[in-house]
């Protein structure tokens, strides 16, 4: 008895194909309808078939760097600012070298194509500075009621209600106050431009010739002459005019004090900032969120463990000091894009920043944070606007080349599989229309763009999925020769196709894989299509080709082998029956030596 319930167990499992038919049909409904509620109805088209923008940039020498452009700083600037690009949502942007000194970056279009900009070509060289001084943009000293500044708050700080806005007393408002505080941040004696007062009462009884202006009579010593020359710089700064916010801190070295613009709202300011205390690599990771209880848009930062010594000994400084020495300025490339006050010191190794940010704005701050600075500063070289007539032409000769020769694969499989024909038709259409939908989602979901390789991985999918097909369909009719009818030749003839056929995908998209990781830009579209196709080769095969030809087996067309089936016993050379053979005296020897 136990031998016919073994016997029973694969006729269990054929007896039930619509289980595999509604899986499949369930899971083409969800894509396509996910495909309309995102409104993503079409695939995401990479730059050689939409069009985009290519920004060539250059590397520029740095003073006393003359060795800094190599083949290791350009690699690893390509690395930096292809995850920047891609941390915007813009997949498939080509970013390579060119030459010894240029970056080539192809961005596609419909993408955040000014944005990412924005940011390819940005250094991202972050600075904390203590802030000395601080003004309104135009060419004045120092006076007036700044707007108020964000805060920086740490992990386990309290976040008290009244103290995210600096005071709006005005920071620093004579000379004397600004004099002092470079001095000390130079740690010079005195201060670079004393008042006429400490002047007269210093030097009267000592010099005989009047002194003809404010300034000290004795020669200034190379800090004070520095501090006062900073001073003169800042007075007459007008960060309103963009070379001038430009040329402000360029060449600043970290460890000496400088000038810097910056926006506050609507309006620039300028600063006068120390010594830098902590830079962009003691930051471990930083991102834009949005703060849930006070619902406003701050970007938070952890710090490595070195970094956060760093921040906590900085801060606990400042929390000691008035306005506005008792602010940090966040410097990005000479520029300050926060100057948050302290009130106490921040520890723990976490830390934010907020106030005045967008969503864009915290965003991108975070995103810049996080994948670190460039090794070499760049310039823009040009930027010109790719068009998409030649990827077009390219692709619809690609979709010609593709159609032909699917049409040559039906053509093939209706001569010589006749009614199997339409069972291999059916899925490759299965198989074209989940490759479709996944496409069009991934493009919405991880930024997929679809190129001219990609097309071309596709195309060469249909060979493997027809493949699939012929290996079952021969192991059924091998089944049949030997004189078996349909039903079981069916059930008999899958575990052995499904054997071959596992092989062969899992060798494809092997292949697929070690490419997709060994290759980059276009390439790798390929493979990823390549691979997105296997995969679906065997999901298509397991779910709905062996479900659909169990059902048909059952049907008196292909049942009773019709000329027109593709599976007449008479066309194919089948022998007697098996059972008919095992009755006669000497069959069951030579039966069992050719099935051996």
């Amino acid at each position: 008895m136990a031998a016919p319930k073994k016997g029973r167990r694969p006729t269990g499992a054929q007896g039930r194909p619509g289980r595999a038919l509604a899986i499949i049909l369930i899971a083409m409904v969800a894509l396509t309808a996910g495909m309309f509620l995102t409104k993503q109805t079409t695939p995401r088209l990479g730059i050689d078939l939409a069009g985009g923008t290519s920004i060539t940039l250059k590397a520029k020498s740095e003073p006393g760097k003359p060795d800094a452009i190599n083949e290791t700083n350009m690699n690893t600037a390509v690395g930096i600012i292809e995850r920047r690009v891609n941390g915007l949502g813009v997949s498939e942007a080509e970013v390579q070298t060119q030459g010894r000194d240029h970056i080539i970056v192809n961005i596609p279009k419909g993408t955040n194509e000014q944005q990412a900009r924005e940011q390819v070509g940005t250094t991202a060289q972050l600075y904390f500075r203590p802030v000395l001084a601080f003004a309104d943009g135009s060419p004045a000293a120092p006076e007036g009621t700044p707007s108020p500044s964000p805060s920086a708050s740490g992990s386990g700080a309290p976040k008290p209600g009244d103290g995210k806005t600096s005071p709006s007393a005005s920071p620093s408002s004579s000379a004397t106050s600004q004099g002092r505080a470079l001095s000390e941040a130079l740690k010079a004696p005195a201060a670079p431009t004393p008042s006429p007062s400490a002047s007269e009462s210093k030097k009267a009884d000592d010099t005989k010739a009047p002194s003809p202006s404010a300034s000290a009579p004795t020669p200034p010593t190379g800090d004070e002459a520095a501090a006062a020359a900073l001073q003169a710089k800042f007075a007459a700064l007008d960060c309103n005019v963009e070379a001038q916010r430009a040329a402000a801190g360029a060449g600043a070295k970290p460890e000496d004090p400088m000038v810097a613009c910056g926006q506050r709202g609507t309006a620039w300011g300028k600063w006068i900032l120390g010594p830098a205390q902590v830079n962009g690599q003691d930051v471990k990771d930083a991102k834009g969120q949005i703060d849930p209880q006070r619902g406003q848009w701050i970007v938070t930062m952890q710090f490595t463990d070195k970094g956060a010594d760093k921040f906590a000994k900085i801060t606990g400084e400042l929390a000691t000091k008035q306005m506005p020495q008792n602010q940090f300025a966040i410097v990005l490339d000479g520029q300050v894009i926060s100057d948050p006050s302290v009130s106490q010191a921040l520890t723990g190794g976490n830390a934010e920043i907020s106030g005045g940010f967008t969503q864009q704005s915290a965003q991108d701050l975070g995103n810049m944070l996080s994948y670190g600075a460039l090794p070499l500063s760049f310039s823009e070289d040009s930027v010109t606007t790719v068009t998409a007539a030649l990827g077009g032409e390219q692709l619809k000769a690609g979709l010609i080349a593709g159609a032909i020769g699917l049409l040559l694969v039906v053509i093939y499989l209706l001569v010589y599989y006749r009614g199997l024909a339409f069972i291999a038709i059916i899925s490759l259409l299965v198989s074209a229309i989940l490759t479709y939908t996944i496409m069009a989602l991934l493009g919405k979901g991880i930024g997929f763009a679809l190129n001219l390789p990609a097309v071309c991985g596709a195309i060469v999918a249909i060979g493997i999925t027809a493949d699939s097909f012929i290996v079952y369909f021969e192991r059924i009719r091998d089944e049949i020769r030997e004189g078996r009818t349909l039903r079981p030749a069916v059930e008999r003839a899958w575990p052995r196709a499904r054997r071959t056929i596992l092989v062969s995908d899992f060798v494809s998209f092997l292949a697929a894989a070690v490419l997709f990781i060994v290759t980059v830009g276009k390439v790798q579209g390929f493979a990823f299509t390549l691979g997105l196709t296997t995969l679906l080769d065997v999901v298509v095969v397991f779910l709905f080709t062996k479900p659909v030809m169990t059902l048909l087996a059952r049907t008196k067309f292909f049942s009773s082998g019709h000329p027109w089936s593709g599976l007449d016993p008479k066309r194919l050379g089948a022998k007697p029956p098996l059972r008919r053979s095992r009755r006669t005296g000497s069959a069951p020897a030579p039966v069992d030596a050719k099935e051996a």
